[in-house]
């Protein structure tokens, strides 16, 4: 039984680290996204085309 739990808590943690890797990933490609959408929307339409609204 002890040896049950001590496998199901190694794979609860090995779980929470693939998924705290995985919104890392995640996190990395929304900020590329954002910075070149911020690079295109200084160009001469900066005005007219925006990536964001606030």
């Amino acid at each position: 039984m002890i040896l049950l739990l001590a496998l199901l808590l190694v794979l609860l943690v090995f779980g929470v680290g693939f998924a705290i890797h995985l919104l890392w990933i995640v996190a990395v490609v929304f900020l590329v996204l954002w910075l070149v959408g911020a690079a295109l929307g200084r160009g001469e339409s900066a005005g007219r085309h925006r990536f964001y609204r606030w």
